[in-house]
């Protein structure tokens, strides 16, 4: 058996070659069976957001929010990773699966687990957040639940402000069936033809512009609503005058909506992704949701016309489509949602005088500035950094990447104002980034206009590093101002993303984002950063390098830990390079919020391999490598999570943290999340997730964003003090 020696002899130091040749050698002699499979495992994620909404101690509209969350996050899974893995099967590419299994094994896994999950999310609207919502005096009613009065006010709706709208489309000899786009909700309406006698099939598309929630007058304290295909439901007659109405049922269909571009074959990048927007919207079927109670004769006609096979059906009870709770957000009952929090401005960027405004540049050049977000605000940071930018007539040049942005970007708003204010101004914008191609198109256009000068990265790459550099002149010297983020210049999700920016002057920072802008935007090929860890060439090298450097730490009896915070721990070389150093006696944190392949607890393994993750009202999204260093701890901070996409098809970028207060900072964090008095899910070694809430003492464990949301501000003030 090949031991611990064969990576010991200097391997730190040791070429590329020779460490993959050592590394190949020793994850040799690692178990078969050592990772859970991604894709169940990403639906024990989701299965976790399903737990939120089931969770009577949490406000009731926020559980309806989380069920709307479950639905959103399963369509995009269907859209994207189903459809991924039939693709490849159909096509006959390689399927990667890192569990051992044919690809149409974990298809169907996945249909199973899936059929599974509906069902438990249908019966937690039912059975859980619908009744609590009725007492708590928000009613979603069905037809039969509202009254004689109240039907005829909706009625009325219905005849000025929904009929004219509808397009119900028949299925006949000279009627082909209709195109179903994707995720649209439709009735499939069975009619018979009073004259001839003739049995016809109808289908009617629920009008996806308008309110899927329709509220419904009426005279008590309440606040009511009625899904809009119960509206159409009951007003078929007046579409099919004549006719006979012998049955109808809610449907609907998900497609393949991933985006595939050769990029190597086209010259025009923009137009190929425009054309491959337009064929999304004719993916292949994937999922049929229907109702419980349709009947055999519809179904095996959706079945037979939409080529979708009987596992890919999906009964369900209730309504369908529960993204449709997101417009409960609408509801003016705050007392039933979390308690309200206003970010605070990072004490480092208040203004020196009340009423005043704030010189960030001059924050920033007395020392490097860490902001949490949404603890600390994004407006009052990074927006403000960039429109005091825009406005500096020293600024001489504006840097940035852009992945994903708001409709009605300030970020963008301010780009715009240092380009037509004669300022030289360079924005890399994302145009792959998933479903929001259309909108990075529209801007990356919007600020050509504008003098901007737009790129869209390196062929075959995604640009997903979270990049802004600022070029000021001063007294003759040119300074970089760095802000290097582990989340989108976005101001909307900025308030529900949790995520961390690191401001700073530091010369060696600025001179590896201009040599990394160049690269992105121009040919120069630079392979090393001095403080940047940089993918898809280095990044995962960098990685591996200090979790063995880690392992060799502790064969020599000195202490050593490593603690990764990820949205995803998928890649299996990573991962391996954990197992060794467990195996070594590392001790190894994981705070992951979504995928994870690692398996904890597998004897003469990973006995030292802790995984946990933390869910809530805020989407953890921050990255955060630390590593202990012999008691020099070094930390890295940026946009990379452990998969072969982010490694290997994406530029990315970390950044190291070096100030001591910043340091601990994120070392508390750590402290804390990992607690046992923590409340976390707990990964077990089969890939099961325990929640753990309640102390043994009965009471809620420490919820830790509440506790950073009210401790942070505190901590940062009290540092400045001293």
């Amino acid at each position: 058996m090949i031991g611990h020696d064969v990576l010991d002899a200097g391997l730190g130091d040791a070429d590329d070659d020779d460490f993959d040749e050592a590394v190949e050698a020793f994850d040799s002699q690692l178990p078969e069976n050592r990772y859970l499979d991604r894709e169940i495992s990403w639906l024990a994620f989701n299965q976790r957001v399903l737990e939120l909404a089931e969770d009577e101690s949490l406000p009731i509209l926020e559980r309806a929010n989380f069920l709307a969350i479950f639905a959103s996050n399963l369509d995009e899974f269907f859209m994207v990773r189903v459809a991924g893995l039939k693709r490849r099967i159909v096509t006959g590419l390689a399927v990667p699966t890192n569990v051992g299994r044919s690809p149409q094994d974990v298809l169907s896994d996945i249909s199973a687990e899936a059929h599974r999950l509906q069902l438990r999310h249908a019966d937690a609207w039912k059975s859980l957040v619908r009744p609590q919502l009725h007492d708590s005096g928000i009613e979603v009613m069905r037809w039969d639940e509202i009254t004689d009065a109240e039907r005829e006010r909706l009625g009325d709706y219905f005849q000025s402000q929904v009929f004219p709208v509808l397009m119900p489309l028949a299925v006949d000899p000279a009627h082909p069936f209709p195109y179903i786009s994707g995720l649209s909700l439709n009735l499939a309406i069975r009619i018979r033809n009073a004259k001839t006698g003739r049995q016809e099939f109808a289908r009617l598309k629920v009008p996806p512009m308008m309110p899927r929630l329709i509220e419904v007058p009426h005279d008590g304290d309440s606040t009511r609503f009625l899904p809009l295909e119960d509206l159409i439901s009951n007003h078929l007659g007046d579409l099919f005058p004549g006719m006979e109405i012998l049955d109808h049922h809610t449907f609907r269909l998900t497609r393949n909506e991933d985006v595939v571009i050769e990029e190597d074959e086209t010259e025009n990048l923009i137009q190929a992704l425009e054309a491959e927007l337009l064929r999304r919207r004719f993916g292949p079927p994937i999922r049929l949701e229907v109702t419980d109670d349709m009947d055999d004769v519809t179904l095996d006609l959706l079945i037979s016309e939409l080529s979708i096979t009987e596992q890919e059906v999906y009964r369900l009870p209730g309504l369908l489509d529960l993204r449709g709770l997101f417009e409960l957000g609408s509801v003016d009952r705050p007392e039933l949602r979390y308690p309200p929090h206003v970010p605070t401005t990072a004490v480092a960027f208040q203004p020196a005088e009340q009423n005043g405004r704030p010189d960030l540049f001059a924050a920033i050049r007395k020392a490097d500035v860490l902001v949490h977000h949404p603890y600390e605000s994004f407006a009052t940071s990074v927006q403000a950094f960039l429109e005091q930018a825009a406005r500096d007539p020293h600024v001489l040049a504006i840097k940035q990447t852009l992945y994903r942005t708001s409709g009605d970007s300030p970020i963008v708003q301010a780009l715009i104002d240092a380009a037509e204010s004669g300022k030289q101004v360079l924005a890399l914008v994302e145009v792959k980034a998933r479903f929001d191609e259309a909108a990075n198109i529209v801007w990356a256009r919007k600020l050509e206009k504008a003098g901007v000068h737009v790129v869209y990265g390196l062929v075959g790459l995604k640009t997903h590093c979270k990049l802004a550099l600022v070029i000021r002149e001063e007294d003759g010297v040119l300074r970089h101002y760095s802000h290097i983020g582990t989340g989108n210049y976005n101001p909307k999700t900025s308030r529900i993303y949790e995520d961390f920016g690191l401001f700073t002057t530091d010369g060696q920072v600025g001179k590896d984002l201009t040599r990394l802008f160049n690269e992105l935007s121009g040919y120069a090929i630079e392979k090393k950063f001095k403080r940047l860890l940089v993918a898809p060439l280095h990044l995962r090298k960098g990685l591996l390098r200090q979790i063995d450097k880690e392992r060799r730490n502790a064969l020599d009896g000195r202490p050593a830990s490593i603690r990764l915070k990820v949205n995803s721990m998928v890649d299996e070389q990573i991962i391996d390079a954990l197992y060794r150093a467990s195996q070594a006696g590392v001790r190894i944190d994981i705070w992951v919020r979504g995928i994870c392949s690692i398996k904890p607890g597998m004897e003469g393994v990973s006995e030292n391999i802790t995984v946990r993750s933390i869910l809530g009202r805020y989407l953890e999204h921050s990255r955060i490598f630390a590593f202990h260093n012999d008691g020099d701890p070094e930390i890295y901070i940026g946009s990379a999570d452990m998969m072969h996409r982010n490694l290997d098809r994406r530029v990315e970028a970390l950044v190291r943290v070096v100030a001591p207060a910043h340091l601990k900072e994120l070392t508390d964090l750590f402290d804390r999340a990992m607690s046992d008095e923590t409340s976390s899910w707990w990964l077990g070694s089969e890939g099961e997730w325990t929640r753990h809430s309640i102390g043994a003492d009965g009471k809620p464990l420490l919820d830790l964003q509440d506790y950073t949301m009210a401790n942070v501000p505190r901590r940062r003030r009290a540092r400045a003090v001293r």
